[in-house]
């Protein structure tokens, strides 16, 4: 159920250009998952990595690879 929340939140952000902005600055996984809840999608973060190097819809779903932070 979960995956299916995500694979139809990631085809709503092809008409959605604003909410695309958002997820693309999101820094985490469970950031995007906070976006797509406020449009009623339900998923958790560690779902995403699920879709890595995948294309649903016209959206490619890819890992941003930064480094750590350091305290």
């Amino acid at each position: 159920m979960a995956l299916e929340q995500l694979r139809t939140f990631l085809v709503r952000l092809q008409d959605d250009p604003n909410r695309k902005a958002l997820v693309l600055a999101a820094a985490t996984a469970d950031d995007v998952a906070k976006i797509a809840a406020e449009l009623g999608y339900e998923f958790a973060g560690d779902a995403l990595p699920r879709f890595s190097r995948q294309t649903v819809g016209c959206v490619t779903v890819s890992k941003q690879e930064t480094p750590g932070e350091y305290n």
